[in-house]
């Protein structure tokens, strides 16, 4: 005999709650941190469970039924007296603690640039930034969220963002009395910039982009190797020589002018950045914030804009270890 006064699954409940709140499949699955097609078979799953429909579904629009208003108020209150009794039970003074994993790269040129909007958003979060070339497993070193780079072709988690790369330079090594750079070909005069240990993807260096543009045998006038990307990227700026950008690390120094793109030459990367998620933390409600604005900020991320070379280029008058 059917039990009626058996609950459905909380997940399937805070899934319905954010559709109905929403009004939207696709903004529930934006704040859940899954795919739409997850929302709508969790949604089925429920009407299944209830033997009623919760949700009329138009084309490009869904409205609660009578039923789904219903549900919605229940679990409108039943989640916010929740919501006020746990934090009344942890406390005031009670801090809550989040572990970001990235590299050293990500970190310094997109990552912390950034984080002072996610603290005036979640003041009450003490984020914990781990910055390492090591793989770290989330379970076991006790990491909340990770963002890593990959292949596109072998994606795990989340895609935040692709990824492309570029020459990229200081603009005192545009000026008059800098040898020509003009044209790839140019690099010949030039020195270049690299990593010394480039293990982690075949973009990650010159070769790659050198053999796209059909200058493999190219020989600069120098190089200077480096073990980070970030210190690549600290010598492009002094001058020191020209560095592959990789967008969308780059983007905010192009846009700001410390860096410039002399020649439009983006070539795709195979690589993402992607993020993964403790499934131990994934329902806490300050992991549900900081993987809401990591998405909000990939949305505000342009790596493969390789048409609109005005941004960081010059005026037409005058990848490793990250």
């Amino acid at each position: 005999m059917q039990d009626h006064h058996r609950l459905p699954s909380l997940e399937l409940l805070l899934t319905f709650e954010a559709a109905a709140r929403h009004l939207s499949f696709t903004r529930a699955a934006e704040e859940r941190f899954v795919t739409q097609s997850a929302v709508s078979r969790q949604i089925r799953a429920l009407e299944d469970e209830l033997g009623v429909q919760l949700f009329r579904r138009a084309h490009r629009s869904v409205t609660l039924t009578e039923e789904g208003g219903l549900l919605e108020a229940a679990c409108t209150e039943t989640f916010e007296r929740l919501r006020e009794t746990v934090a009344r039970l942890r406390g005031p003074r009670r801090r809550r603690v989040l572990t970001l994993s990235t590299t050293p790269g990500l970190a310094s040129l997109w990552l912390i640039p950034r984080l002072s909007r996610f603290v005036r958003r979640q003041p009450e979060v003490d984020l914990r930034l781990d910055v390492s070339f090591e793989r770290r497993d989330l379970v076991q070193d006790a990491i909340d969220v990770a963002i890593r780079l990959g292949r596109v072709d072998a994606p795990e988690g989340e895609k935040l963002f692709d990824e492309e790369i570029l020459p990229v330079c200081s603009p005192s090594l545009l000026g008059p009395y800098a040898p020509p750079l003009q044209q790839p070909t140019d690099l010949a005069g030039h020195t270049l910039l690299r990593l010394s240990d480039v293990r982690r993807g075949p973009l990650q260096d010159w070769e790659p982009w050198l053999r796209a543009m059909g200058l493999a045998e190219l020989e600069p006038a120098a190089s200077l190797s480096f073990s980070n990307y970030d210190e690549v990227i600290a010598a492009a700026m002094l001058g020191q020589g020209v560095a592959l950008g990789r967008r969308p690390l780059v983007d905010s120094l192009l846009e700001d002018g410390r860096l410039v793109a002399p020649f439009d030459a983006a070539v795709a990367s195979p690589l993402a950045y992607f993020v993964l998620v403790d499934p131990a933390s994934a329902a806490r409600p300050q992991t549900q914030a900081l993987l809401r604005w990591l998405k909000e900020e990939a949305r505000d991320t342009r790596p493969n804009r390789a048409a609109d070379g005005a941004v960081g280029s010059r005026d037409p008058e005058e990848g490793g270890r990250e």
